[in-house]
Order: structure tokens, then C-alpha cells, then sequence
């Protein structure tokens, strides 16, 4: 049981996105969807699942714009959304919630929500949506902001850069975190690169080279000085 949520965690990192936030030529990577509030969710459907309901199961899905994970079983009789939000706590399964906190997997009871929410808030995520269908209980989380907007410059850099490599070149990490940032309107150079993977500018310089060969970057200003900027692609 216990391993399935590791399972499940690793299942979302993999098909998930990071979007890379570029602070004063330093890199950041934020998680597309809130990490500890996922725990906290799946934690919560093993939990809460009602387990004498047959032929149903927990399901994790990731789509293009969010993320679900559903359990068997409605919320106790009476209680609505805004009472989980509120802290109220009804235990369906007091043998597994005793089990998952002695292991240190849950906290209080009713406190579930209240970690999931600071999680969200503190990382600029949206919060999470509870839905009932039926005889199941989803939870809906919806992507980072800033991975969207990354996701969105990507599609508008790769249709940009994809019209202009004549050659076909493979990109690697720096080249793509330097067209993301050129995308992002970022005056970057050589040594931004350098600095940022902490490679010789020899390395860096190479990098652009190559995409300059590909007509993917122009120089603005001063030649082999920059900065640099996407080349438009021809009309």
C-alpha cells in the first residue's frame, strides 16, 4: 500500500514537466503540479477509499492541463467540501489511519487540507478541486502557472527555431535554457551560460556557435560580444 504512493509519485514525476525561472541568469526549476500536496492527496485516497466497494480501485491520471486522483467512496454522510476545508475529519478506516500515522505519513487528523493548501500557496500553484461522481471522490489539481506560460513559449520557440534549422540540430540542456530565455525577452551572453552550468566559455561560445550555424540566434550589437536574440525565421 505504502509503496504504491511512492509508486504513484514517481509515476507523476516522470510524465510531468519542470519550468525553468531565469533570476538574475540563475536557474530554478519549478515542479508542474505541487509536491507535497500530491502526497498529501494520495496519502488522503488511501485513507479514505471505501474498500468494501467491489471492482473499484484508486486511479491516478495526468492529462495535459491537470492531474486526478480518485478514490471509491463519497464523503461521509453530512459532510461537504467546505468542512474538509475547514478541518473536519471523518474517518472511514481508523486501522489504516492509525497505521499511516505511526509511520509518519499522516499528521492530525483534519490537518491534510491545511498542508495542501500552504503547499500550493507557497509555490503559486492553483488549489486543489474536490469533485463527487457519484459513488467516487476526485481530486483535481491544475499545472504551475509559470510551467503553462514556459510550455507556451516552448511551442512559440520550437515552432520559431524549428523554421529557421535548415541543418537539424539536436539542442541540448544550455542551448534550450538559452532560447527559452531569449524567448522570455532575457539580454543573455556566452558567459551567462558559462556561469550558469558552471562550463568553460569555450563550451558556451560552442553552444551558440552552433546555433548560429543553424540561423536559430543572431548577435545584437557588437559582434562576438552580444547580446543575442532568435533569429527571425524567413518570411
Amino acid at each position: 500500500m505504502l509503496g504504491a504512493i511512492e509508486d504513484a509519485l514517481r509515476f507523476i514525476a516522470r510524465n510531468t514537466r519542470l519550468a525553468a525561472k531565469i533570476e538574475a541568469l540563475r536557474r530554478q526549476d519549478i515542479a508542474e503540479y505541487p509536491r507535497v500536496a500530491l502526497r498529501e492527496a494520495l496519502v488522503n485516497a488511501v485513507a479514505h477509499t471505501d474498500y468494501a466497494a467491489r471492482g473499484s480501485q484508486i486511479m491516478v491520471a495526468v492529462f495535459s492541463d491537470r492531474i486526478e486522483i480518485q478514490n471509491p467512496g463519497q464523503l461521509p454522510f453530512g459532510m461537504t467540501v467546505n468542512d474538509i476545508k475547514a478541518g473536519v475529519s471523518h474517518i472511514r478506516n481508523r486501522v489504516i489511519v492509525r497505521v499511516l500515522r505511526d509511520l509518519g505519513h499522516m499528521e492530525s487528523w483534519g490537518t491534510g487540507y491545511k498542508r495542501m493548501r500552504e503547499d500550493c500557496e507557497s509555490g503559486g500553484y492553483p488549489l486543489p478541486e474536490w469533485v463527487e461522481l457519484g459513488r467516487v471522490t476526485r481530486i483535481v489539481f491544475r499545472p504551475h502557472p509559470e510551467v503553462m506560460a514556459t510550455a507556451a513559449v516552448g511551442a512559440s520557440v520550437g515552432a520559431s527555431v524549428g523554421a529557421t534549422l535548415a541543418v537539424g540540430i539536436t539542442l541540448n540542456e544550455r542551448q534550450r535554457w538559452l532560447l527559452e530565455g531569449l524567448a522570455a525577452g532575457a539580454p543573455l551572453r556566452a558567459d551567462g551560460i558559462a556561469r550558469q552550468f558552471d562550463k568553460a566559455p569555450g563550451t558556451a561560445e560552442r553552444d551558440i556557435a552552433a546555433l548560429q550555424r543553424a540561423g536559430a540566434v543572431e548577435f545584437v550589437g557588437a559582434r562576438k560580444k552580444g547580446p543575442y536574440r532568435l533569429r527571425e525565421p524567413p518570411a
